[in-house]
C-alpha cells in the first residue's frame, strides 16, 4: 500500500512539474512570437524603399502635369456650365469634365500602382486662369473659357504625345496614346467653336 501511494504522489508531482514547464514553454513562446510580431511590423513600416516610386523621373513630372491640366479642365468645364448661356459650349464644358474626369480617374489608378502622388489640386498658374474667369460674365466669359481652351489643349496635346512618343514607362505610354486621341478630339470641337464665334 505504501509503495502504491509513494508511486501515485511521484506520479501527481512527475505530472504538476510537466504541466508547469510546459505552461511555462509555452508563455516564452508567446513572448517570442509577440516579439518577432512586433519586429516584422516596425521593419515594415520604416521601410521605405516600398514607397519609393518606380516610373522614371520625367515619368513622374508627365503624369503630376497631366494630373494638374486634367484637374483643371474638370473644374472650369464645370465653372462654364454654370457660367454661359451659349449651347454648344455647355455640351463642350460636359464633355470636359466626363472626359477628363474618367482620364484622371485612369491616371490616379496608374500612378497608385507606380506609387507616384499626384497633386491633389491645381498649380498656381491654372488657379490663376479660374480666376480670372470666374470674374467674367456673358459672352466675354465665352470667349475667355474658349479661348483658354484652345490654348490648353494645344498644351496638353503636346504634352501627351511627348509622353507617348518618348515616356520610358510603358502604361504612361499607354495612357498618354489614348489621351492624346481624345484631347486631339476635344481641340477640333473647340476650334469650330472658336472659330464660329469670330463670324
Amino acid at each position: 500500500m505504501k509503495k502504491l501511494n509513494v508511486i501515485l504522489m511521484l506520479a501527481l508531482v512527475t505530472g504538476t512539474f510537466q504541466a508547469c514547464t510546459s505552461k511555462k514553454g509555452t508563455n516564452n513562446t508567446d513572448s517570442t512570437s509577440t516579439t518577432t510580431t512586433t519586429d516584422v511590423t516596425k521593419t515594415a513600416a520604416t521601410d521605405t524603399s516600398k514607397l519609393k516610386p518606380t516610373a522614371d523621373s520625367a515619368d513622374i513630372k508627365f503624369a503630376n502635369k497631366a494630373a494638374v491640366g486634367g484637374m483643371a479642365e474638370v473644374a472650369l468645364g464645370k465653372l462654364a456650365l454654370q457660367k454661359t448661356a451659349n449651347g454648344q459650349i455647355k455640351d463642350f464644358a460636359n464633355m470636359m469634365v466626363n472626359d477628363h474626369g474618367k482620364a484622371n480617374d485612369e491616371l490616379m489608378s496608374i500612378a497608385k500602382t507606380k506609387n507616384i502622388v499626384l497633386p491633389a489640386t491645381v498649380d498656381a498658374e491654372h488657379q490663376q486662369k479660374m480666376d480670372d474667369l470666374s470674374k467674367k460674365t456673358g459672352s466675354e466669359f465665352d470667349k475667355a473659357y474658349v479661348n483658354a481652351m484652345v490654348d490648353g489643349h494645344k498644351s496638353t496635346l503636346s504634352l501627351m504625345q511627348d509622353e507617348a512618343k518618348n515616356g520610358k514607362d510603358a502604361d504612361l505610354k499607354k495612357f498618354a496614346d489614348k489621351t492624346s486621341t481624345v484631347v486631339q478630339m476635344h481641340l477640333d470641337h473647340i476650334t469650330k467653336i472658336h472659330d464660329g464665334m469670330k463670324q
